[in-house]
């Protein structure tokens, strides 16, 4: 989620990473999340966050499972990040590096 600058300036809000990765590091810590809820933690609308999760799903990166009126997301890790400049690591890489931690 963007932020004001530390210096509180007033720049244009970007982040380091983008949605779609944002997407997956929620979906890491929580399988199981609503659609509603990746948005509120990414910053994104709903209809942003099923657009995110099917391109997610038709690259391979995850896959939807049906559980009642719930879905459950299982990530398929090993993938690689899909930019030539870091294609030499994995999905994997990524959520260890900036996803959910053990409290």
């Amino acid at each position: 989620m963007a932020t004001t600058p530390a210096d509180g300036s007033e720049r244009a809000n970007w982040t380091f990473l983008s949605n779609h990765a944002h997407v997956l590091v929620a979906l890491a810590g929580n399988p199981e999340l609503r659609l509603r809820d990746i948005a509120v933690l990414v910053g994104i609308t709903e209809r942003t966050a099923q657009l995110i999760v099917a391109d997610l799903e038709r690259q391979g990166y995850l896959t939807r499972t049906r559980i009642g009126r719930r879905n459950r997301y299982d990530l398929h890790l090993d993938g690689p990040l899909r930019h030539p400049l870091e294609a030499h690591h994995t999905v994997a890489d990524l959520v260890r590096l900036i996803g959910p931690t053990a409290d």
